[in-house]
């Protein structure tokens, strides 16, 4: 989600996704958008993308951070996804984009073929992300669904904004206290990624041929201007069908240390996946941005207002 100037007049751009197809709308205001086309690529990573994340830099390109789900053939089943996230670019407010590579992937050697879960048995993906306050830095809070239980749940990664444009084998990763590289063995081979330290650790891991599960996942982050401090919104999976215990809210005066996050706290029973407090404010509100009141979604739809309480 952004905002830019087209013909002198400022228009709110919005990118969803739905069976792995980008859509773009587009409107005067969030509640005046009018639903678009899907986008063009002019080069395509193949099977689906979730664009999740729209970051513009000062030049007017944004940049896409999406969820790039792989069929399982690795594990002989393919109607199960091994996700991972990539990074793209457009110069025409979303309308096209230019693949810019996978950033980031589970572990080698880390899925879990035999697993009960209805979606994934491995892999990394359902990213948000946020640039710093010196634009030094963009961070990406991801979900980690490999099969070591230690590292599930929402983990950090760090891009320096410098590498935007050739960001593979950039990114490094929050873990046990240190941000640690991606390697490879030579100059022909993939990067390989460690796995994350998640924030809150899974008290019941998928992956564990049991039906009850308990994993914060699908972060979405936003900083609040009200109450000057970032905020995250998450889904809790009780079960390995990824159902829904509840969404939940943590606050953290900075994104650069994943130990700075509150505990989360329930805000409400249930739900729909994918929380996101939306700003409203014209000209400035969208995802990564909101005030005291804003638009409250679930799967993409919103029937109520969220507001926060010093």
């Amino acid at each position: 989600m952004a905002w830019s100037l087209v013909d002198g007049v400022a228009r709110l751009f919005v990118l969803t996704s739905w069976g792995g197809v980008p859509v773009r709308s587009a409107g005067a205001t969030l509640e005046g958008l009018q639903h678009g086309a899907p986008v063009e690529f002019s080069s395509h990573p193949g099977d689906g993308v979730w664009m999740e994340v729209i970051v513009p830099d000062a030049s007017g390109a944004w940049y896409g951070y999406y969820h790039h789900e792989r069929p399982a053939d690795l594990c002989g089943r393919p109607e199960r996804q091994l996700p991972r996230l990539g990074a793209m670019r457009s110069n025409d407010h979303g309308a096209t984009w230019a693949d810019l590579g996978i950033v980031l992937d589970a572990p080698p050697g880390s899925d879990a073929c035999d697993s009960n879960n209805r979606f994934v048995l491995g892999g990394v993906g359902d990213v948000t992300a946020a640039l710093d306050a010196n634009g030094q830095d963009l961070y990406l809070y991801f979900s980690q669904y490999s099969r070591d239980a230690a590292g599930q749940g929402v983990a950090v990664a760090r891009l320096a904004w410098a590498d935007r444009d050739a960001p593979i084998g950039k990114v490094t990763i929050w873990n046990d206290g240190a941000w640690r590289p991606a390697t490879r063995a030579d100059e022909s081979s993939s990067f390989a990624y460690p796995a994350g330290t998640p924030i809150v650790k899974a008290s019941r891991p998928f992956h564990d041929r049991s039906s009850a599960n308990d994993v914060f996942w699908g972060a979405s982050i936003h900083w609040n201007t009200y109450l000057e401090q970032y905020v995250m919104l998450l889904n809790r999976a009780k079960d390995d069908q990824f159902g829904q215990e509840g969404i939940y809210v943590s606050f953290a005066p900075g994104i650069a240390d994943p130990r700075a996050w509150s505990a989360p706290a329930k805000i409400l029973n249930g739900g729909q996946w994918y929380p996101q407090a939306i700003g409203t404010e014209p000209g400035t509100g969208t995802d990564r941005l909101a005030g005291r009141r804003a638009r409250f979604f679930m799967t993409g739809k919103s029937d109520r207002m969220i507001e926060f309480e010093k």
